[in-house]
């Protein structure tokens, strides 16, 4: 460390070099503080993306996607044929298997399966009281849902939600409801328009 003294009068020399180190010390310290300032400011900086954080949070939000969509309600097929009974019931249809049953068709989802004749299936659909074309069908679905819940989705229900015109006959509603019984479908529910 260097002594100040008054050197002004003896040694002008002396005096300006004592200045000169002085303005450079202040310099170096100024120097490093804004030196460690732009540390401090960079290390809050994200400089390059980390790219497998960005995959599991697009994954995590998919997963959410996915499942929002499958909790969404029943989707009605829209159809001239199809005019559902009225009631006064409150409660909201469920995400089921569905069978639509016009006067003219059967369909499972939004698939015919079956054709029906004067309100009846033709015979050669018919396996006793099981309609093969909508057994096919079913088969699959409740496959489908199985393999959905060994894989941790939701669990398999064992519901059946039916769409039929309130013009179908009770015969043929009973043979749907056998068809879709053999595919372990026990649980049914019936689609009804809510009276306002």
């Amino acid at each position: 460390m260097v002594a100040r003294t008054n050197t002004s009068s003896s040694n002008p020399n002396l005096a300006a070099m004592l200045a000169d180190e002085e303005r450079q010390r202040m310099m170096f310290r100024k120097g490093m503080a804004r030196k460690k300032r732009k540390e401090r400011e960079s290390e809050g900086e994200i400089k390059e993306l980390n790219i497998t954080a960005m995959m599991d949070m697009m994954t995590i939000i998919l997963v959410f996607l996915i499942k929002s969509y499958a909790a969404s309600s029943i989707t009605m097929t829209a159809s001239e044929d199809v005019r559902p009974p009225i009631s006064t019931t409150r409660l909201t249809p469920k995400d089921t298997v569905a069978i639509t049953i016009t006067p003219r068709h059967i369909l499972v989802g939004d698939k015919v399966r079956a054709t029906l004749v004067n309100g009846q299936v033709a015979p050669g659909d018919l396996n006793g009281r099981l309609i093969v074309p909508v057994d096919q069908a079913l088969k699959k679905e409740v496959e489908k849902l199985k393999t959905i819940e060994s894989r941790g989705g939701s669990a398999f229900t064992h519901e059946l939600s039916v769409v039929g015109d309130k013009r179908v006959q009770y015969d043929l509603l009973m043979t749907v409801l056998y068809t879709a019984g053999q595919n372990e479908l026990e649980n049914y529910r019936f689609i009804v328009l809510s009276k306002e």
